[in-house]
């Protein structure tokens, strides 16, 4: 039984066993190493991932060889290229392992099986497709309107544990400073 996907999903909906195991029958295990890739720009992408152990980045290379990291996802995260996943079109980001991970994908015909008979899970999808909507916005007007500094203390203070497990140059692509601005930043810090 996957613990920690049921964990998670009770956060916001309450299960019975029985309502689990359906849920869990649907996803299925999967295990890469450091450095692998979840998806590769260009590519067809079929499922979401629920992160059960481990750190990944979604990033867009873009055509000057420059990495923009849009998301990060650890433990208890979803992540995939939603765009491709929702509108059946290619991969425009690349998910790379940053450390040795266990996922737990679903396909879209199992979702949406799963959400149709089960009104938790639908109900859950929801609440967490929202909050990950609200996310992405606090980050764009982020990205618009603080300071290389002020994006940094936000980012400490939202993801202190990231702080720990990530190299500064991952961090600072991420923030969209240099490695060197993200270093002045955090030792006045």
């Amino acid at each position: 039984m996957n613990v920690a996907l049921r964990k998670h999903i009770e956060e916001i909906v309450s299960l019975t066993d029985e309502e689990f195991e359906y849920i869990n029958s649907f996803f299925k295990l999967k295990k890469l190493k450091k450095h692998q890739h979840l998806i590769q720009e260009n590519e067809a992408v079929t499922s979401i991932y629920f992160v059960g152990k481990g750190l990944l980045k979604a990033s867009l290379t873009t055509q000057d060889g420059k990495e923009h990291i849009i998301q990060f996802a650890s433990e208890n995260w979803w992540i995939s290229d939603f765009q491709a996943f929702y509108n059946k079109v290619p991969s425009v980001t690349n998910i790379n392992c940053l450390e040795d991970v266990e996922l737990y994908g679903i396909d879209k015909e199992n979702l949406e099986e799963m959400c149709r008979n089960n009104h938790k899970v639908e109900h859950f999808f929801r609440i967490k497709n929202s909050l990950g909507y609200v996310a992405l916005q606090q980050r764009i007007l982020s990205l618009l309107t603080a300071s290389a500094k002020e994006r940094f203390e936000q980012f400490s203070i939202q993801y202190p544990q990231l702080i720990q497990r990530l190299p500064k140059s991952i961090i600072a692509s991420y923030l969209g400073v240099s490695r060197e601005t993200l270093s002045r930043i955090s030792h006045k810090l």
